[in-house]
């Protein structure tokens, strides 16, 4: 009789299953793949957000010489070179500057060919592993990893087995190196406004592990949580407290989150280290009580073709000037050149803006250019940035 351990057929491998099983085993050993890949090249190699336990650490290592073939050193250093040079023509795979369409349908050349480059490599690739079994087998034959994985897909499932080999060598391509690295500075929504294209696609979350929540990333790169938001779900950081819990992870470092203590009357010390570190939740936030209603505000009063203008510069109010082109810094500045409210609330985003790049100023004078700001935005007459300064007052660190 025909059953898991005795199949009919030679071709039919090891173990023969249902239908439904064999997706379900293709489905699992992707995941754990995505989860290698979030976990140690992401987190733990590239950024250092947290430690791992060596032998977690070179689970995942010789995982990924199993199912794809990336060298750790170089998957690390192209990443970082990403950020370093992130939307630029120097960024290995930049859907502003190369095409989305290049992005999704050839992520994983773009990758080969980065990795071929020996300044990206000698650059961009320090810290990461380098003992003997990295040296003489994982780095010099990343092949002999992958042909190993055909050979146990087949004598386990038989040509079924085949099948899910190609599964498991298109995910990273597919998924990583085209749908993250292209979707994600292309399409989707952003929690904040960084100067590059990043966004959060929520949708994929059990496909990739958390690597969806990538402006939330780009935002705070060193953090080894990526989820922000309440309704934010980042499989990544579940998977990261398991393995904290079990005394094989230590985590290094996490976002900030704000801390508004509502008895605060006053700009302190207190507060002038709390925006800054909160500095990208802070401009978040100004979009949201400020630029929006006052933006609200100018479409209640004016006609209805103007009203159409308005709703087109809505994200603009709150984007980098260095992602704007032509066309759209001239249609903002049409605008705010014709509504003085909206202009004077942008103006003071620009200005405290501003005060953010001052990072070689004294702390004394970083407060002193929040007070005076707090002190002409309260004089404005603009309800929303009065209201706005008095929030600012409130920022406080975490109590301990």
């Amino acid at each position: 009789m025909n059953n898991f351990f005795f199949p009919a057929s030679w071709y039919e491998g090891m173990l023969n299953l249902p239908w439904w099983g064999y997706v379900l085993v293709a489905l699992g050993l992707t995941h754990v793949t995505i989860v290698s890949v979030t976990l140690f090249l992401h987190r733990h190699q590239a950024h250092r957000a947290l430690d791992l336990h060596p032998a977690v650490s070179h689970f995942f290592r010789f995982w990924l010489w199993l199912t794809t073939g990336m060298v750790t050193r170089e998957w690390v250093s192209i990443h970082r070179k990403h950020h370093a040079r992130c939307e630029t023509p120097d960024d290995p795979h930049s859907p502003q500057t190369r095409g989305i369409r290049t992005v999704l349908l050839r992520g994983a050349e773009l990758y080969r060919a980065e990795a071929e480059n020996p300044e990206t490599v000698a650059r961009y690739g320090h810290n990461t592993p380098d003992d003997w079994l990295e040296r003489r087998l994982y780095a010099r034959f990343p092949m002999l990893g992958v042909s190993l994985m055909l050979i146990v897909d087949f004598l386990l499932f038989g040509f079924a087995g085949v099948a899910i080999w190609g599964v498991q060598m298109l995910w990273i391509p597919v998924w990583a190196a085209g749908v993250i690295n292209g979707l994600g500075h292309w399409w989707g929504y952003r929690n904040f406004e960084t100067a590059d294209a990043s966004t959060n696609i929520s949708m994929l979350g059990l496909l990739v592990g958390g690597e969806e929540l990538h402006n939330n990333h780009h935002a705070f790169a060193s953090s080894a949580r990526f989820s922000v938001r309440p309704w934010e779900f980042d499989l990544g950081w579940g998977y990261i407290r398991v393995l904290q819990a079990l005394g094989l992870a230590r985590v290094k470092k996490v976002a900030p989150v704000p801390f508004l203590d509502s008895g605060k009357q006053s700009l302190d010390m207190d507060t002038v280290r709390a925006v800054f570190t909160n500095r990208l939740h802070v401009m978040t936030d100004y979009g949201r009580f400020v630029l929006m209603p006052v933006l609200r505000q100018e479409m209640y009063r004016t006609s209805r073709s103007c009203r159409n203008i308005l709703q087109q510069t809505g994200k603009l109010l709150v984007r980098d000037r260095r992602r704007m082109d032509a066309d759209a810094r001239g249609l903002l500045e049409s605008v705010l050149e014709r509504f003085a409210a909206l202009r004077t609330a942008y103006q003071y985003r620009e200005q405290l803006q501003a005060i953010w790049e001052k990072s070689a100023a004294s702390h004394e004078a970083l407060l002193q250019a929040l007070q005076d700001w707090c002190a002409r935005a309260e004089a404005t007459g603009v309800q929303a940035l009065e209201d706005f300064s008095r929030r600012l007052k409130a920022y406080s660190l975490q109590p301990a």
